[in-house]
């Protein structure tokens, strides 16, 4: 199993409208454990985030969820989160800054930063508070609920662009960054 390649033939996820009405809503005052071991309000965030939004990351030594290639949108993490690390010296130039969000732990997520070698915070919302503040779509696979993979693009708290769905995650970086050659 190759966690840093996508499989042939995924069903590709459909736009199911669940996140239209986060244009030009602001940021919740919530804060998520960052994998430095800060807590970060993502409220107060001034500038250009992103923040690309993922189910969760596999592990080597670890099995996906059963029937996880059949869940459109659920594979991915990895090469979504390869393609803003290979990218990551590109949003400094349009004055951004990315942040990974999943619902998994942040000792998980810490695993995966420095597996990884990703150069930007992974935040962690294993409550769900987004889900509950933004209204943010999930699934749930092997007994957790997780979040559907979506990319905003905020602006001082404002979110002014959303990705979704976001397919294939792999090229996800590259969309963010055409994005923002224009409108950063």
């Amino acid at each position: 199993m190759s966690l840093t390649q996508l499989p042939d033939h995924l069903p590709v996820p459909v736009d199911d409208g669940a996140v239209k009405h986060l244009r030009l809503q602001r940021m919740p005052h919530v804060s998520l454990l960052a994998t430095s071991g800060e807590w970060v309000n993502i409220g107060e965030l001034a500038g250009l985030v992103v923040y690309y939004f993922y189910p969760m990351t596999g592990r080597p030594d670890t099995p996906l969820p059963e029937n996880w290639d059949e869940i459109p949108g659920a594979r991915g993490c990895t090469p979504q989160s390869c393609g803003f690390r290979d990218a990551h010296t590109q949003f400094p130039l349009h004055n951004a800054r990315v942040c990974g969000v999943s619902t998994q732990s942040s000792a998980y997520q810490n695993e995966a930063k420095a597996r990884l070698h990703l150069p930007f915070e992974l935040l962690s919302d294993p409550d769900l508070l987004l889900k509950d503040a933004l209204k943010l779509p999930t699934f749930s696979a092997a007994d957790q609920e997780l979040y559907k993979r979506i990319t905003l693009i905020a602006r001082d708290g404002v979110i002014e662009k959303i990705f979704y769905p976001v397919f294939p995650p792999s090229e996800n970086a590259g969309d963010v960054l055409q994005w923002l050659e224009l409108y950063a």
